[in-house]
Parts: C-alpha cells; sequence; structure tokens
C-alpha cells in the first residue's frame, strides 16, 4: 500500500489527544507519550497512517467530512454506516485468518467525521494485478483470485436471507451512470438511448431475479482488497456494503480485471482466462458448483458492463480510453 510522509501530527491537534488517550490503548494498552508520524494513504486526501514513533503502533484514519464534502450530516451518517457494516460483518466471523474485515477502533464525528481502524500489512489486488501485467508471473493472480473467491463466498453465504433480489436497483443505479455520461459529454443521446434499450432486455431476463439477496461489499475494486500470505484476504471500506445479488461484487470484480488489462497491457481479452478462474472458485463452495457457475456467469456480463461505464465516469479518465472502455461496456451488455 503506497505512502507518502506527511510530517508529525502536533500534540496541540485534537487528533493528537484522541489518538492518543482513545485509540492507542487499544491496540498498544499504553497512553504514555506519544508522536504520530502522518502518511497520506494512496494518494487518497481522506485516508491518512499515524504511526507512533515511539510504541510503532500503526492506525488509519478516515474522514468522511472534507474540503470536497462539507455537508455534515452527510459525513456522520456515511461514518455511522461504514463503523456498523465492519462491526457487523466481524460479528458474522469475518476476523483473523483467512478472512478478515479491518478492525474498527473508534469514531468521531467533531473531528471530520473520523473513523479509525486497525492498520493492516499486505498486498494491495491493484498492486498484484500491475505486477503481474508487468512480470507475467500468472500463477500468483490466480492464486490470489481463488482467495478472493473463497473470502466473497463467505461475505455472501453467510449474509443470505430469503428474500429474492431486487433487479430494479441496479438498474437505477445503471441510469445514473448513464445520465452522469451525458453530463460529461463521454456519449450523445443516441447511445444513451442504446444503453437504455439495453437495460431493458436484462430486466425481462429472469435469471436477474432468481438468487437471494445477501450483503455485498458494496465496492469491491482492486483498492479493497489486500492479502496476507496464503488465503488471507483482508476487506477495507465497508461503506457502501448494501444487500444486492452476489454478483453485484463478484461482477464488478470482473469488471476491474477487465478494465486493468485493458488499460495496462492493451488486451480487453487477456483478463478472460482470470475472470473463468474467478467465477469457477467463487462457484466451488456452493453444492452444485456447475449449477452455481452457469448461474453467476449468466448475470456477470450486466455487472461487468456497468462496472465498465462506472470507471468511464471517473475525471481522471482520457477521453480516449473513455471510449473504448464505454464501447466495451456495451459489447458486454449485448450479451443478455
Amino acid at each position: 500500500m503506497s505512502r507518502t510522509y506527511l510530517g508529525r501530527l502536533s500534540e496541540t491537534d485534537p487528533l493528537h489527544g484522541y489518538l492518543q488517550y482513545d485509540i492507542q490503548p487499544q491496540i498498544s494498552g499504553s497512553s504514555g507519550n506519544a508522536n504520530y508520524r502522518v502518511f497520506r494513504l494512496n494518494g487518497s486526501n481522506d485516508v491518512y497512517l499515524y504511526e507512533d514513533r515511539y510504541t510503532g503502533a500503526k492506525v488509519v484514519g478516515k474522514f468522511f467530512r472534507t474540503a470536497r464534502k462539507w455537508d455534515m450530516e452527510k459525513a456522520v451518517a456515511q461514518l455511522t454506516r461504514e463503523f456498523d457494516n465492519l462491526c457487523r460483518m466481524r460479528d458474522c466471523g469475518l476476523v483473523g485468518y483467512p478472512h478478515h474485515v479491518v478492525r474498527p477502533l473508534g469514531r468521531n464525528a467533531s473531528l471530520n467525521a473520523l473513523l479509525v481502524t486497525e492498520y493492516c500489512e499486505g498486498e494491495l489486488l491493484s498492486e498484484l494485478i500491475l505486477s503481474v501485467i508487468q512480470n507475467r508471473d500468472t500463477g500468483r493472480l490466480y492464486y490470489k483470485l481463488t482467495a478472493l473467491a473463497y473470502f466473497l463466498s463467505m461475505f455472501h453465504n453467510r449474509t443470505a436471507i430469503c428474500e429474492g433480489v431486487d433487479f430494479n436497483q441496479d438498474c437505477a443505479y445503471m441510469d445514473r451512470l448513464i445520465n452522469r455520461l451525458l453530463e460529461i459529454h463521454a456519449m450523445g443521446w443516441d447511445e444513451a438511448r442504446e444503453l437504455t434499450w439495453l437495460r431493458d432486455q436484462w430486466h425481462h431476463q429472469p435469471r436477474m431475479w432468481e438468487d437471494q439477496q445477501v450483503m455485498v461489499h458494496g465496492d469491491a475494486t482492486p483498492e479493497n482488497f489486500m492479502f496476507g500470505g496464503g488465503l488471507s484476504v483482508i476487506a477495507l471500506d465497508l461503506e457502501r456494503t448494501k444487500r444486492a445479488d452476489r454478483v453485484f461484487d463478484t461482477g464488478r470484480i470482473a469488471g476491474e480485471l477487465k478494465h486493468f488489462f485493458m488499460q495496462s497491457a492493451g488486451d480487453k481479452n487477456a483478463a478472460e482466462p482470470f475472470i473463468g478462474h474467478f467465477l469457477w472458485e467463487y462457484a466451488c463452495h456452493f453444492p452444485d458448483r456447475e449449477n452455481a457457475f452457469r448461474s453467476i456467469s449468466g448475470r456477470t456480463p450486466f455487472y461487468m458492463g456497468i462496472t465498465l461505464l462506472r470507471i468511464a465516469r471517473n475525471s481522471w479518465i482520457e477521453p480516449d480510453y473513455r471510449r473504448r472502455l464505454i464501447d466495451e461496456a456495451k459489447e458486454c451488455l449485448r450479451r443478455f
């Protein structure tokens, strides 16, 4: 996980006292002298690492109220949501090896809606994918995708309820993505109408309504999963956890794999063996593996398509590559 050193946290900063007296005793058993070094994590202006130079204790602080997001009421609601989601999934047994959700250590609305969690060492999925593309060590990626499939199957299966998925929610999410792409002039109305027609074709497919609701991570991107040794998987950032179709997560991982290989390897098809492996490994955690694989694979193209549209609407995407993402999204969505 990349970090940028920013300096020392002033002892007069209210955050210093909160970390020293409320947080640090939970991890080091000491609230004596403290001197915190501050690092920005992964280039984010919202997430920081705090390291006590005396004990070596490290914690992660995530601010929901920032210079870009000033709405305090919304920030506190997001803080509460993520804290509760972390606790809920840890209560489902996702603690320790091999499946671990980071431990929440505290929340403080008065400190710009701050969430503090434990710091975990590991390799981000994003770092692993890029390393594999550069070094062609495909075996490592296959193995870690097996671990991730195992983790997500436990995340989903332990939270399944006897209530069918509401695919209307995912169709509404696709509509928001289309509207955003129109707003930034990434597409015209003819293309938007085509995407809306494709959405409707998926809406008519019985398989999109057939599964039970589960808790999904909700933001299953390569920045939000870390790998330790063996099958160890550590999940971060549960702010968007919700009840939905399990393929909301697995399809997003598949879409992200396609995006990484399209962008960094220049080959949209290079991700296909890894996507197939990931879905097959996920399906092995069901009594009828082949039937589960067919069901999940049949729904995956829709979720891959909206994942590519989601990436395309980001401001940092170059126009030429945005066009490639939208075109590939349509190719996925045409497989209804």
